[in-house]
């Protein structure tokens, strides 16, 4: 049974910071790519980032240069340090995981991800 479960949700200031955690299990997870989006209730899910065991990483336009995503495939667990927050950035922010092996050019697409966590709500006050 694959698990993947998002903590460090919060409230912050404009231009704050917050980091989020992830922590997977029932997968191995080594061979898995681990991903973040955000969704505003209404709006389509928006990718945020994504690591690949490699270390490789991604990040959507909207938050380019506003954070770091790191994984550590010891203790199965990724996670997402934003920076400089902005209003536009409150929504659910999930955790997501796909296999690595195929093409990785639509890593930014949510139906590729094969799980999901439950999410963590993130509020950004101005």
């Amino acid at each position: 049974q694959v698990q993947l479960v998002e903590s460090g949700g919060g409230l912050v200031q404009a231009g704050g910071s917050l980091t989020l955690s992830c922590a997977a299990s029932g997968l191995p997870f080594s061979g898995y790519a681990m991903a973040w989006f955000r969704q505003v209730p209404g709006k389509e899910r928006e990718f945020v980032a994504v690591i690949w065991s490699e270390g490789f990483t991604h990040s959507g336009a909207s938050v380019e240069g506003r954070l770091t995503i790191s994984r550590d495939n010891a203790k199965n667990t990724v996670n997402l340090q934003m920076n400089s927050l902005k209003p536009e950035d409150t929504a659910v922010y999930y955790c997501a995981s796909r296999r690595q092996r195929g093409s990785r050019g639509s890593y930014y697409l949510a139906f590729q991800y094969d799980y999901w966590g439950q999410g963590t709500q993130v509020t950004v006050s101005s």
